[in-house]
Parts: structure tokens; C-alpha cells; sequence
């Protein structure tokens, strides 16, 4: 807990203490709640026991980001990144950067050692896994991950949560699952139109008789009358 700058909460916590047990974690909480932090907590614990973590994300962008960040946090020379068109100290680092396509990959490649010596794989964003396109990518790794390797999954918050733990368990291994339902970037909901903003859900401004948001609002009214 004293690698952060801020007391952690509760589910983070939770998170470090699977991860100290040598169990996989999958981690469901809204947008903005902290997450990252079991992430970190991971790269902390495997740089602690002189192993290498993979870190990977759904979009180049993120990982580029994430690239960035964690050079800030852990040093250069022990960061790399490794997407399908750049390769920066994809060898040597300790904390590898990847996106979760070509972590699939390298788990099919019989030439590759790209597990070797990895204490843990994160995989952010693993809502993904529900994309009907993409999904099966997530599936796979999780499935062609060693179970030697402790995972730790990410995720925005999920219906079926409950049903992927009991997965990874049958696939992979022990796994914990951490849920938060506290939303600490609250969400704020507003119509707009060529008159200006209105906040959606305001009880007062619907009583003054803004005729506009009463029509949105109102059941039984058609899209002709909404205008």
C-alpha cells in the first residue's frame, strides 16, 4: 500500500492480497473507480520477485499511453512496448506493453518464450471479452495463458461476472472476484437541442415548464411531437 501516494480502497486491497496469495483476480468496477492500481499492484509484486509483467490493452493508443506512464513510474530501462507496428526494448524490460492481439499471437508461437519468467499478465479493458467481434481473442488468452502465470483481469462492470470467474477457475486456476458498485466519477445526464443544455433528469427546471425536456420526457408521446 505505500507504493501509491493516497490511502487504497478496499477492493484494491482485495486485489493486492490475491495477487500476494498467488491467485488470479479479476477486478469489475465502474469507469474511474481505481483499477489501474490492481494493474500496478501486479507490476509491483512481479518486479519485487525479479519476474517480468505483460501488461496489455484492446487499442494501440491505450498501450502507447500506457507505455508512457509507466516509464514515468518505473524507469525507462525497464519498460518496453510491443503493438503491431512498434517494438521498443521488447527484450529486456521487466514490464512489457503489449496489445492483447499480439499476446494472443505470441501464446500460439511454439518459438517464442514470451511466458518465460512472467509473474503475472494483465489484461485491461477485459470487458472486451463480451465484444462479438473481438471477444474470442480474450477467451483465448485467458485459455493458452500457463496456469503458472497469475491473470489479472480488469474489467468495467459486467452481468455475468459471477459465470467468468467460475470459468477462469475451470480453465486456469484459482481466481478471486473483486466487484465495486461506487461510482466516484458521478454520471450527469443532459438533452441538447438548438435552444442550448438541459439537464435531463432536473425535477425544477420540468416544473418551470421547459416545454422541451416536458415532451422528452412525457410517456405516450411520439417522435413527431418530441420535434
Amino acid at each position: 500500500a505505500q507504493s501509491w501516494g493516497f490511502p487504497i480502497d478496499r477492493f484494491q486491497l482485495g486485489a493486492v492480497e490475491a495477487l500476494v496469495g498467488r491467485r488470479s483476480v479479476i477486478v469489475s468496477a465502474p469507469t474511474g473507480s481505481g483499477k489501474t492500481v490492481c494493474g500496478e499492484a501486479a507490476v509491483y509484486a512481479g518486479l519485487a520477485l525479479g519476474k517480468r509483467v505483460l501488461y496489455t490493452t484492446p487499442l494501440k493508443a491505450l498501450s502507447n499511453q500506457k507505455f508512457y506512464d509507466f516509464k514515468q513510474q518505473f524507469g525507462e530501462e525497464r519498460v518496453g512496448l510491443l503493438t503491431g507496428d512498434v517494438s521498443v526494448n521488447r527484450d529486456k524490460a521487466s514490464v512489457l506493453v503489449l496489445t492483447t492481439e499480439v499476446y494472443r499471437n505470441m501464446l500460439y508461437d511454439k518459438d517464442s518464450d514470451a511466458v518465460r519468467d512472467v509473474h503475472s499478465v494483465i489484461l485491461d479493458e477485459f470487458h472486451y471479452m463480451n465484444d462479438r467481434e473481438r471477444g474470442t481473442v480474450w477467451e483465448e488468452c485467458v485459455i493458452q495463458s500457463p496456469p503458472s502465470v497469475l491473470l489479472v483481469a480488469l474489467s468495467a462492470t459486467m452481468r455475468n461476472v459471477k459465470d467468468i470467474k467460475a470459468w477462469f477457475e475451470h480453465v486456469h486456476g484459482p481466481t478471486d472476484l473483486i466487484t465495486s458498485d461506487f461510482r466516484p466519477v458521478p454520471l450527469r445526464f443532459k438533452y441538447v437541442d438548438r435552444a442550448g443544455v438541459v439537464d435531463l433528469f432536473d425535477p425544477l427546471k420540468n416544473k418551470r415548464g421547459d416545454a422541451r425536456l416536458n415532451r422528452l420526457l412525457l410517456p405516450g408521446v411520439g417522435p413527431e411531437e418530441r420535434g
